[in-house]
């Protein structure tokens, strides 16, 4: 191996512990039987559908058409490549299409400065939620699709905020350059039970924000949430917000729909251009359970496709792995069951209306169904 890496190269495989996301090396042997003509540090999430190429050396193309066919043997519906050493036109030959750089990276965060994916499953995606097309074909490109801005939250607890204005960005809702940290906090504190956001607050958050977005919360328990890690006193003046926000979300027609949101559900959300914020804990991908929001946006067979605002730079996981991130329909589900419980939080966005359409429901209107949290 030491043949074929530069110093930088491996002193960058050995400065995280990638241990959670399973690193391994795809190699390709020379002609002689004896030595390596190529290979790639591969790693990946736990619990999701890709693999991520973090370099390749040697022989590139071959290596990278090796890692392409371990993929496909695992049956997987992507393979990722960190653009550390990865050259453009190689990546372009070898069927990668450029991934957007993102918006904007927490302050402790590592990655490349460039990102590439190669699409391994087909089937059906989700149109983009908004009229116009993009110019350029982007990635999951049947039929046309559109790739969300990647925008890295810039704390610990804006995971909320930033996948509803990663959504309403999508949606053409909210220019991409307005996505910043000044909107991130905005929102934050709009929707915030301090310092989570819960799924009701920030329903009502985003009902606040932009008026003309259908919203409806899912939320299939009636008792206050993620509040049990906090002793008595500091539970109690939360759960008091907490019936605020569901008061507020009956004032402004945010249906609160008491069923457990089921994964086919989410996919006809998404087939019918609405996009997801799904609360999830972090312990399958990541290996600690924290609550965190992410935002469904599009599926391939199998497997949703989500944007996750963090990502672990002390496990060598980057913005390549958090965007357009696969995660099979069956992981989705067990890491979206929150603990106590369980429960199941949810917040869906309609695509904004057409000009010329009706607005949604003026405050008041619509179903709504809530419960006085105990």
């Amino acid at each position: 191996m030491r043949r074929l890496l530069r110093d930088d190269v491996l002193a960058r495989w050995r400065a995280a512990d990638r241990s959670v996301h399973a690193p391994h090396l795809v190699a390709v042997p020379a002609d002689d039987g004896e030595h390596w003509a190529a290979a790639a540090l591969v790693t990946a999430r736990p619990h999701t559908a890709y693999l991520k190429i973090v370099d390749a050396v040697g022989d590139v193309p071959a290596a990278v058409e090796a890692v392409v066919s371990h993929a496909r043997r695992l049956e997987l519906a992507q393979v990722k490549w960190e653009g550390w050493t990865a050259d453009p036109g190689v990546a372009a030959a070898t069927g990668f299409t450029p991934l957007t750089v993102p918006l904007n990276r927490a302050n402790d965060a590592s990655g490349p400065g460039s990102g590439y994916v190669r699409r391994l499953r087909g089937g059906a995606v989700a149109e983009p939620p908004y009229a116009e097309r993009p110019s350029a074909e982007p990635p999951y490109a049947e039929p046309p699709y559109a790739e969300p801005p990647y925008y890295g939250q810039t704390t610990h607890f804006t995971c909320g905020a930033v996948t509803a204005l990663v959504a309403q960005a999508h949606a053409g809702t909210l220019p991409r350059g307005s996505l910043d940290r000044p909107a991130e906090l905005a929102l934050w504190r709009e929707a915030t039970n301090f310092p989570a956001c819960e799924p009701v607050g920030l329903g009502v958050a985003v009902r606040r924000a932009w008026p003309s977005s259908p919203v409806e919360v899912h939320l299939d328990t009636d008792r206050p949430v993620l509040l049990d890690h906090y002793p008595d006193g500091e539970r109690e003046w939360r759960a008091i917000l907490q019936q605020t926000s569901r008061t507020d979300a009956g004032r402004l027609g945010v249906p609160i729909r008491p069923g457990r949101l089921s994964l086919a559900a989410v996919r006809s959300a998404i087939g019918r251009r609405e996009q997801v914020l799904l609360l999830v804990s972090l312990a399958g991908m990541q290996g600690f359970d924290v609550p965190h929001w992410v935002l469904c946006h599009g599926a391939v067979p199998g497997a949703v496709l989500i944007e996750d605002p963090w990502a672990e730079a002390a496990a060598g996981d980057t913005w390549v792995d958090a965007h357009l991130l696969p995660v099979p329909d069956s992981s989705l589900d067990a890491m979206s069951l929150i603990s106590p419980g369980p429960f199941r939080g949810a917040v869906v966005i309609g695509p904004p209306p057409r000009r010329g359409s009706p607005s949604p429901e003026p405050a008041g209107g619509g179903e709504v169904r809530q419960s006085v949290p105990g």
